[in-house]
């Protein structure tokens, strides 16, 4: 079963947190990074982001750097800590989302053992997180794991309070310690007591296995080289949020063009103006009504999937995939898009205005999977496509980093 471990945490001993913390590496975009760093000579997004060439060679210097000068210094003893996101929903509700931090011990192999991901992965970013790791041998973020099993959230809320900050969406971030043993004892028995289903951090989870075994193959491994910094959080709907992830797409000669290539395996309706407002009704309309977005030159649609390709699409599929949007539709779509660059972006509403002011062509907008979807398909040990699922708040970059060498 899952083993999880306390560790000495490494933080910012300073009270202006919201000027050195910073959204995950894979949802900062160019000039959201320039602006993170602008305001601090200190944030984290230098770490995470270091630029080109010697960028990570430079990252490693500036953690050197930052720890001798008490910038950062690392926690006295080995802790859990405990992780609160208080944040309000798409639909004007106050949620929380509570977990705890720590180091997840890593399996043989992904897909192997207890650790269950979700998702395939796309390969540059692993050789990106890999050269990472291999120059600062320190967990700059975390993974996130859903554990089934229940009680974890009530014990995060006995943490000692340590840090808080709040983010450019107005999402409160808070940070606690987990320090005495029978917590500790508690917290090891739950995580241990059924598999982890991996949420978010697929490529840093194949990422630290395969530095894990690449030190091995070297005859240089630590004791801390066999975990990554993982938030687990109870796989439970009130504990979590899940938006899709759109596909954006460019290289399109003409809207025209593609409706026709789509429209071979596909009815389209719902044609509507693209605003705001239209998105909106458009993405409520793909839950109730089922289907994907259309976002074009020509405005708004929804595809609704012939009945034959459907089902024939569903019988290539794993069973717990059948009913998965992003799944199915790679399946119907066929070579529709084969020949177009597809990117990937989870803010239905900013991708229309993408295509409006042409900087992308086309988008393609997907319903949200369920909890269950992902417990289904976790179970089964099948991954959706790359890019299914996007887990919302995001935790802060830069309330805790996790040293491979404490």
């Amino acid at each position: 079963m899952p083993e999880f471990r306390p560790f000495r945490g490494i933080r910012y001993r300073r009270d202006d947190l919201d000027a050195v913390t910073a959204p995950p590496y894979d949802v900062i975009d160019p000039d959201q990074r320039d602006a993170l760093a602008e305001r601090s000579e200190h944030n984290s997004v230098r770490l995470i982001l270091p630029g080109e060439g010697d960028g990570y060679a430079r990252a490693a210097e500036l953690l050197h750097t930052w720890e001798t000068h008490g910038v950062l210094a690392q926690d006295d003893q080995p802790a859990f800590y405990s992780y609160r996101m208080t944040f309000v929903d798409d639909t004007g509700h106050r949620r929380s989302s509570v977990g705890v931090l720590g180091g997840l011990v890593t399996p043989r192999a992904s897909g192997e053992g207890d650790v269950l991901p979700h998702e395939r992965t796309l390969p540059k970013a692993k050789s990106d997180r890999l050269a990472l790791l291999r120059a600062t041998r320190v967990n700059l973020d975390p993974i996130w794991g859903l554990t089934p099993v229940t009680g974890l959230a009530a014990i995060a809320g006995r943490a000692v309070h340590l840090a808080r900050t709040i983010d450019d969406d107005g999402v409160v971030h808070e940070l606690g310690a987990i320090t005495d043993p029978d917590s500790i004892t508690a917290i090891q028995a739950i995580v241990g007591d059924a598999p982890i289903v991996l949420a978010d951090g697929h490529h840093r989870f194949e990422t630290a296995i395969a530095y894990r075994e690449e030190r091995r193959a070297a005859g240089v491994v630590e004791s801390g080289d066999d975990a990554v910094m993982c938030l687990i959080v109870e796989l439970a709907e009130e504990h979590l949020w899940v938006q899709p992830i759109h596909r954006v797409i460019r290289g399109v000669r003409s809207a025209t063009g593609l409706r026709l290539s789509l429209a071979r395996r596909f009815r389209i309706v719902d044609a509507a103006p693209n605003t705001p407002d239209g998105v909106k009704h458009l993405m409520a309309t793909l839950r109730t009504k089922g289907g994907v977005g259309l976002v074009d030159g020509e405005g708004l649609a929804r595809l609704v999937a012939d009945s034959d390709d459907l089902e024939t699409a569903r019988a290539q599929l794993d069973p717990a995939l059948t009913e998965v949007p992003s799944a199915w539709f790679e399946v119907v779509a066929g070579d529709a898009l084969e020949d177009l660059d597809i990117t990937y972006r989870h803010d239905a509403v900013a991708i229309a205005q993408m295509v409006v002011s042409g900087t992308a062509d086309a988008a393609i907008l997907l319903s949200p999977v369920t909890v269950e979807q992902i417990r289904a398909a976790a179970k089964a040990r099948v991954r959706m496509p790359q890019k299914t699922t996007f887990f919302a708040p995001k935790p802060r970059t830069g309330l805790v980093f996790r040293s491979l060498d404490e």
